[in-house]
């Protein structure tokens, strides 16, 4: 694989969890993680379809209690007293994946397919308009998705296309593909009008050596995060040190890693100082159940906290990326025991996303 090129975690590595209770409604599925480049001047004038202007923005709603036991990945960010805490408006998520399933298209914002070799798209061209996923890697970025809503139903899903049908994600594709879904300019394609406040990156990079963010996506990262944008990574799931990896040792990203069912380290997933807090990933013994069936990983993981500053975001939209960052580590619940992982090396950041605690604590902001 050239130096490059970035591959998505297989999905037999994978779990996610899709919301079994009567007043969570699950989004269609879809699947990857990172690279950028610097801020690319103006692009020629574009006149923006009409698929691509902006939806009316609904109106905020207080999400209903659950009538019914949430899973258990649900029950470990405490998920319940914050959907029946707060009145929470709409805030639109960005999913950089693999493209969703047509099926799927009448649930999701306008999104783009940032994949710029067709022979390596398998949907018969490069980059346009149309993010559907080719046929094999749609379940991935559909699972991100449910995971999402399921936590947060008034978010606003995006999805990025920037993986081919192998899982692999050129540097260019992705740097390009988190310019776009935080509503700046790429050169050649129309301005996302409906730009995200916060964008979940389950995807990694495993080239080798494995010892930096590659300089395009952080390039491109610092561009989205002066812009207000959050971005929330995959730690990786290699049982590793994660801060040589792209996005999750990138500056300025919210990197997560995973826990099981006991709330500690999953022992697939990476870990370290480049890691910040930890959410449910599962195992492949008990693994997060989803429309597909348990699955497991770190890709998994972050959607939980990705979900979970939406919430944050739908009370307070004056959050900066580095406020949201502080709430949603501060509020963390501890690790049993105190730490994530009997090896003290292997540190998971300041706890597990504790979605009721942040919730509670957005009012302290000012």
């Amino acid at each position: 694989m050239p130096r490059s090129a970035l591959r998505l975690p297989a999905l037999a590595a994978l779990t996610l969890a899709v919301a079994s209770a009567a007043t969570i409604p699950a989004l269609p599925p879809t699947r990857p993680t990172p690279p950028p480049s610097t801020t690319p001047a103006a692009p020629p004038s574009v006149t923006v379809p009409d698929d691509l202007a902006p939806l009316p923005e609904p109106p905020p709603t207080t999400p209903a209690p659950a009538t019914a036991a949430l899973p258990w990945n649900y029950q470990a960010i405490h998920l319940s007293g914050a959907r029946t805490s707060a009145t929470v408006a709409s805030v639109t998520v960005a999913i950089l994946d693999a493209g969703y399933t047509r099926t799927a298209a009448s649930t999701a914002l306008p999104g783009y397919d940032f994949v710029s070799d067709a022979a390596r798209a398998g949907d018969g061209d490069a980059r346009d308009r149309d993010p559907a996923a080719s046929a094999g890697v749609a379940t991935h970025p559909g699972l991100i998705a449910d995971l999402i809503s399921g936590i947060n139903p008034r978010a606003r899903l995006v999805q990025v296309r920037v993986a081919d049908q192998n899982g692999e994600i050129d540097a260019r594709d992705l740097a390009d593909g988190l310019r776009w879904a935080a509503g700046l300019p790429v050169t050649g394609a129309p301005i996302n009008t409906n730009p995200a406040r916060i964008i979940n990156a389950s995807l990694f990079a495993d080239f080798i050596p494995l010892t930096r963010c590659d300089t395009r996506v952080q390039a491109a990262l610092d561009a989205v995060a002066v812009r207000g944008v959050l971005v929330v990574a995959g730690a990786a799931n290699d049982n590793r040190d994660a801060s040589g990896y792209t996005p999750a040792g990138c500056r300025g990203v919210l990197t997560v890693t995973a826990t099981d069912r006991a709330g500690r380290r999953a022992p697939y997933a990476n870990y370290g100082r480049a890691v910040a807090l930890a959410a449910p990933g599962g195992t492949r013994e008990d693994g997060i159940p989803t429309a597909y069936g348990p699955r497991d990983g770190t890709s998994l993981a972050a959607p939980h906290v990705a979900g979970v500053a939406s919430l944050l975001l739908g009370l307070n939209p004056r959050l900066s990326p580095t406020q949201l960052r502080d709430l949603l580590t501060r509020t963390a619940a501890p690790f049993p025991g105190g730490r994530c992982d009997p090896d003290t090396r292997k540190t998971c950041g300041t706890g597990i996303v504790d979605a009721e605690a942040a919730v509670k604590a957005v009012s302290t902001v000012k």
